[in-house]
């Protein structure tokens, strides 16, 4: 079965929109399990979350 990604016809890694940590301040993509959320993400990994 294929993957589906951001849009049908395939998504470059660069073409991925970005946002920036809350807590230590650098850029992070949008990732697939993101996506239902994606407006709610505010950090980029747990460790940043919990800190």
């Amino acid at each position: 079965m294929a993957r589906k990604h951001v849009n049908d016809v395939g998504t470059k890694k660069g073409d991925l929109p970005q946002k920036t940590c809350v807590a230590c301040g650098r850029p992070f993509t949008w990732r697939r399990k993101w996506a239902r959320d994606w407006d709610q993400v505010r950090y980029c990994s747990d460790r940043c979350r919990d800190g």
